[in-house]
């Protein structure tokens, strides 16, 4: 579904010199898979993410999207690290915002019934009325979930979104994104540094180091996946393992 070819991004630095984020990247992403970009800090992993949504221009290279929606260009979420909900609106209200604005009562009560549908999906239908700063963090990235859902996107790009929870919303919000990946036959592609993680949701890990894809591993373990045996404890090691060679080379 993405085919990605010869990818590379620069950002100017001080004193004139340019830091090489991307080099040269090149990988394909199958139409309904979960993908998982991994790598340290600095590795390209997030350039690589919005060069993919469109939030940044590549110095060179391509990224081609092959199936088509309505049309035309796949609709594309993408969810940050934080929630980035509007404090002064409700969760009804910030969902709000990801609709085209309406002017007759049909397109507005049309509107908030797919809001409602949408809450309802992400477990969080009493809450259409709450302010963000009553909500939970775990709570917040959902709405900032069903936020992105509201453009009924064919792929979902992820940046680290769960980074800054507790252990117990990590473990729920990966159920959840799981449950919903797989109920909405979504497209999706995770950014993240948790090794973990990257096992848990990945049909195909990819390896970025110094800007470059360092490797490929698949994981063909069955879901639910069950981080205390003795598989998925081998794909951490072996993908630990690839990380840090990487690191020394």
């Amino acid at each position: 579904m993405i085919s990605i070819r010869s990818l590379s991004k620069s950002y100017a630095a001080p004193e004139g010199k340019n830091i090489q984020a991307l080099r040269d990247c090149s990988l394909d992403i199958a139409s309904g898979s979960f993908t998982v970009f991994i790598g340290k800090s600095g590795s390209g992993k997030t350039t690589l993410l919005k060069l993919i949504a469109g939030l940044e221009q590549p110095d060179s290279g391509s990224v081609e999207f092959t199936m088509k929606q309505d049309g035309g260009t796949p609709k594309l979420g993408f969810m940050f690290q934080d929630p980035r909900l509007l404090p002064w609106l409700t969760v009804e209200q910030n969902l709000a915002l990801a609709f085209p604005p309406t002017k007759n009562k049909a397109d507005k009560a049309a509107v908030r019934n797919e809001i409602m549908r949408i809450l309802s999906l992400t477990g969080l239908s009493d809450r259409a009325a709450s302010m963000p700063h009553e909500l939970s963090g775990g709570m917040a990235q959902r709405v900032a979930l069903a936020r992105c859902l509201c453009r009924n996107p064919a792929v979902l790009l992820l940046d680290e979104p769960l980074c800054s929870l507790d252990t117990f919303n990590r473990l729920h919000l990966r159920n959840e994104l799981e449950r919903l990946w797989q109920q909405l036959g979504l497209t999706v592609i995770l950014v993240t540094h948790d090794i973990e993680e990257a096992v848990f949701f990945g049909d195909r890990i990819f390896l970025l180091n110094e800007g470059k894809h360092d490797g490929e591993i698949p994981v063909s373990l069955k879901r639910p996946r069950d981080y205390r045996s003795a598989e998925f404890q081998e794909h951490c090691r072996s993908i630990e393992g690839s990380l840090l060679l990487g690191a020394r080379q």
